[in-house]
């Protein structure tokens, strides 16, 4: 899978979930996909933001250029943080991408209210997640920031 326009760097993809199963997933679809991303995970909303805002160990994170957001998040739920990031406005354009295994009428409301840019209900599988993230990084345009 290859991204739109030259671009040499990675894509920077920040995934914010506490399920080491859904962090293997997503870590083996990646490779499946033989896509040009850089992973980086917060195991929680706390740490997510601490990475976002590059504060203590994450003071030298890169930007992300797409957020993967799990809702049922410890120490800082997912809602939190989306709200967080779209109130922000350094960080209010990262597309961030609802992966639950909600399938709440409500949290898709609420989701999209906060300005989710999508709300998916998690794969079981890889292909599936591969399709995802092939959306996302080979159709889809995501921004950059500059000098990152």
């Amino acid at each position: 899978m290859q991204g739109r326009g030259s671009r040499s760097a990675p894509i920077e993809v920040l995934l914010v979930e506490d399920g080491p199963g859904d962090v293997r997933l997503t870590r083996e679809a990646i490779r499946d996909a033989g896509a040009k991303l850089a992973l980086h995970v917060a195991n929680d909303g706390i740490e997510a933001m601490e990475f976002l805002e590059r504060r203590g160990q994450f003071s030298a994170a890169p930007r992300p250029n797409l957020i993967l957001l799990d809702l049922n998040l410890p120490r800082l739920d997912g809602r939190e943080v989306l709200e967080a990031i779209k109130g922000d406005p350094a960080l209010m354009n990262i597309p961030v991408v609802i992966l639950t295994t909600s399938e709440s009428e409500t949290d898709v409301m609420q989701s999209y209210g906060l300005h989710a840019n999508c709300f998916i209900t998690k794969p079981t599988n890889v292909e599936a997640l591969v399709e995802i993230l092939h959306f996302w990084v080979a159709v889809a345009r995501l921004p950059h920031e500059v000098g990152n």
